[in-house]
């Protein structure tokens, strides 16, 4: 096929640039509104492109690694470019659905803040490869002087290329979560074989030889060194293996501020999807907090962190999935304020209950705009009115949006 020229008309939701051509719409790696480029297009995408005419907004991309790591998409854009556009993510998914956008503000983490990150393994002919996934492919690409992780983070692949040569095989990967907590590093492990008594022994050595506080494989326990303490405001938890966390310390911080503020003078408030206590313990300092979660084991490390901390008010917590069983409008009138962060796929069978509920106010927080949107839409229809938006940048040069969003009636 012959390479042509494409003007590109706007960003996807994935940050490829968008153009039509006489073949339909094209997808354009690495390219930016407004732009010329030239290129030859393969299943509607062009994934090498030539810019003709570049954008005032491209930079240099910081990073050695990013024409060929598949982690970021947006190095070749300015700062101030990616902020204006994860705002317009958020502002799009809103208007898409005729709802008004109240003022909103970002807050971008800093380079080298990633405190949690899941590397891929794979052993090769010559040896082992561990790091991220290359651009639009299954290949695993080496990353050693990557701009987004913690250095704590980098400095433990030598240990991960030993386990993947132990463990691992040519026709699958092992996926390394990888977690900082006070106590130092945490690895969760899946994939790959399951551990027999002699790789066992010697996973067990490794973390004891690298200093590792915790190794899982396979949900299961092969050394546990020290607690592995993440701090949510004046409590210290233990979170199960691989357990949700926010990406960054510093995304954490203000999504946590924006929900203190946003509860105001609340008595009694509900933390829904409640992970291991991001926000029920943050907020307990102010109010009464019940804390919902699927998970039995988010759950009890919420529970023993609320026990063992000073100066908190009191924490009730319930195991519950929030998807099957969302607190119903007469469960929903006890409490002053509601906070709410569901997975990418959003809570609608939560947010109906809530849109029927008489609860004066609701905190929302999502990673997902379109989701976001769709709930947004719902709690509108039924009285509410959203007053605040905060964007968080955790994951630098993605395409990743969060939010925290308040609604009151």
């Amino acid at each position: 096929m012959d390479r042509m020229n494409y003007e590109i008309e706007r960003l996807s939701l994935h940050a490829d640039g968008v153009a039509h051509g006489p073949e339909g719409t094209v997808h354009v790696a690495m390219a930016l509104p407004g732009e010329v480029v030239e290129g030859e297009v393969e299943d509607g995408r062009i994934a090498q492109p030539k810019v003709v005419t570049p954008s005032s907004e491209r930079v240099k991309a910081p990073c050695p690694h990013y024409r060929s790591c598949g982690g970021c998409v947006m190095q070749h854009a300015s700062e101030g470019f990616t902020a204006e556009w994860k705002m317009d993510v958020v502002r799009q998914a809103l208007s898409a659905r005729g709802l008004s956008v109240p003022e909103m503000t970002i807050s971008t983490s800093p380079l080298h803040s990633r405190r949690r990150a899941t590397f891929s393994g794979r052993r090769t002919k010559k040896g082992t490869l561990v790091g991220f996934h290359a651009r639009a492919s299954d290949t695993v690409v080496e990353i050693p002087h990557c701009l987004i992780l913690r250095p704590e983070l980098l400095a433990v692949v030598p240990l991960l290329n030993e386990a993947t040569a132990l463990a691992g095989s040519r026709k699958g990967e092992i996926a390394f979560a990888v977690t900082l907590s006070e106590a130092g590093l945490e690895i969760a492990a899946s994939g790959g074989k399951d551990p027999d008594p002699a790789q066992f022994e010697t996973l067990s050595g490794l973390a004891r030889e690298h200093d590792l506080a915790r190794l899982s494989w396979n949900d299961e326990i092969i050394a546990a060194r020290r607690p592995t303490i993440q701090r949510f405001g004046k409590a210290q938890v233990v979170p199960p293996p691989g357990a949700f966390l926010q990406a960054t310390h510093h995304g954490e911080a203000a999504l946590v501020a924006f929900a203190k503020a946003a509860v105001g003078s609340a008595q009694r408030v509900a933390d829904l999807f409640a992970g291991c206590g991001t926000f029920a313990l943050p907020l307990a300092e102010q109010a009464e907090v019940h804390a919902v979660e699927g998970s039995a084991a988010m759950i009890d490390a919420l529970d023993q962190g609320w026990r063992q901390a000073q100066g908190l008010h009191r924490i009730t917590s319930e195991t519950r999935d929030l998807f099957r069983r969302p607190l119903l409008p007469d469960e929903l009138a006890t409490f002053d304020a509601v906070v709410i962060d569901p997975p990418r796929a959003g809570a609608q069978a939560q947010i109906a209950e809530i849109a029927t509920s008489p609860l004066p106010r609701l905190i929302h927080v999502s990673c997902n705009p379109v989701t976001f949107a769709r709930d947004a839409e719902t709690l509108i229809k039924a009285g509410f009115t959203l007053e605040k938006l905060l964007v968080v940048d955790q994951f630098r040069f993605s395409a990743h949006v969060e939010l925290a969003a308040l609604f009151t009636r």
